[in-house]
């Protein structure tokens, strides 16, 4: 039963290669390489940070509006996959084109860094959508967990790799400067995800689909309009999304405010990168952990330990003062980020209609990118109103409160495998 299956290998191991963009490009090197560059021509500091802000709100929501059109075309026999590739080139190779920006065009480092944006979180709504055609309910908890352990693991490896290069360039060891260092971290982002997207790209095949309609654009957005006028059909299904919505704001939220965080206790940028290290180093096992745990009591039994976790971490967040503190916090955090996210996914794909997977984690997707709004505006607005930072941690408790309550009226998910399994009908490629 633990051994997994060709399919579901490939399908993980795409995690595995992506998610060396999601700490490399998105977290950790290029957001300095940018500042560097802006600072190079001189952008003040404050403008250089509200550009990036600004790009990254214009991509989340280019995609949080596109997800669900794109998704049910890509629902239609055959389409699926030729999505995914379009998406996963077009951010390789934007990635890839980082490389050849000259110093000081930091505008064009903006519109590089959207493509490629655009590309890593699009790709990532059709792979979500193929945990459907790999697995089947039963086996979803332990894929989707697995997916996410090898994701932090998977992206550890060229973060090490890339952060040592920079270092040794820093300390005049390697004979290149900082910018050249970087350049090669990309490099190494968009080989490392290329090669390991080969697996998914030609073993997993689309299994679940609809057939073909003579006119496929208009088709798609009659059934997406149709979904969203019969939305109350879908009444779990509406809830978990609205529970979804709330503690993933949460997690969201902690997360982008970590490096905040540390500098307020003094952590320097060196030690921030080693926390970082950890956190997905430790991770890894935790969210595995999470699988197995919801394959013996049920997901969404680990959901709520997930959620009052990260309430503890609200708590004791509001007494942070050192950097043990942050260490003690940041571990917590590890325990329970990848099992929320894995066990939310896997959840979900449990409850939509299988042949309209792609339309259904477009919905998905909205909800999880929309969700990072309303975390740090409730941070920031109780920070400013109290005068204390710690104070604005201790204010998201109400989004994982939310959650968790609007989360009560949902089904367990083993109620749904026993449903699925009795009237279980695949479609074949």
């Amino acid at each position: 039963m633990d051994k997994l299956t060709k399919h579901e290998k490939s399908w993980v191991f795409y995690d595995w290669g992506s998610s060396a963009y999601s700490i490399i490009i998105t977290t950790a090197i290029f957001p300095i390489f940018y500042k560097a560059q802006a600072s190079a021509v001189g952008i003040e500091a404050a403008d250089s940070t509200a550009y990036l802000g600004y790009t990254i709100s214009i991509f989340t929501f280019i995609l949080a509006m596109l997800g669900p059109i794109l998704g049910t075309i890509a629902d239609y026999k055959g389409l699926k996959k030729r999505f995914f590739v379009s998406f996963i080139c077009l951010g390789i190779f934007s990635t890839f084109a980082l490389i050849f920006v000259p110093e000081g065009e930091w505008l064009l480092l903006l519109v590089f860094y959207t493509l490629a944006s655009l590309g890593s979180t699009g790709a990532n709504v059709f792979y979500d959508a193929f945990l459907v055609d790999v697995t089947d309910d039963k086996r979803m908890n332990k894929v989707s967990s697995r997916g996410f352990a090898l994701g932090y693991i998977g992206s550890a490896i060229p973060f090490v790799l890339s952060i040592a290069i920079i270092l040794l360039a820093q300390q005049g060891v390697l004979p290149n400067t900082s910018t050249t260092a970087s350049k090669v971290a990309f490099l190494i982002t968009c080989s490392w995800w290329a090669i390991f997207a080969i697996p998914i790209i030609k073993n997993v095949q689309q299994v679940h689909y609809i057939e073909r309609d003579p006119k496929p654009v208009s088709q798609s957005f009659k059934r997406l309009f149709r979904t969203i006028r019969n939305i109350k059909q879908y009444k779990y299904l509406t809830l978990f999304l609205i529970a979804y919505f709330f503690y993933i704001d949460g997690v969201g939220t902690i997360i982008s405010m970590s490096t905040a965080y540390g500098t307020d206790v003094g952590l320097s940028s060196t030690v921030l990168l080693v926390v970082l290290f950890v956190t997905q180093v430790v991770a890894a096992p935790f969210a595995i952990l999470y699988g197995r745990l919801a394959d013996r009591f049920s997901a969404k039994s680990m959901l709520n330990v997930g959620i009052i976790i990260y309430m503890v971490v609200c708590i004791y967040g509001y007494f942070l003062e050192t950097a043990f503190d942050f260490w003690v916090l940041a571990m917590l955090v590890a325990t329970s980020q990848g099992g929320l996210q894995a066990l939310s996914r896997s959840y979900f794909a449990k409850l939509i209609p299988k042949n309209n997977a792609n339309e259904f984690f477009g919905f998905y997707n909205i909800f999880g990118k929309f969700a990072s709004i309303t975390g740090p505006l409730l941070l920031g607005v109780t920070a400013q109103i109290t005068g204390k930072s710690n104070a604005g941690i201790l204010s998201l408790i109400i989004l994982f409160v939310c959650g968790m309550i609007i989360l009560y009226f949902v089904p367990s998910d083993k109620k749904f495998e026993q449903s699925n399994a009795s009237t279980s009908g695949r479609s074949t490629v």
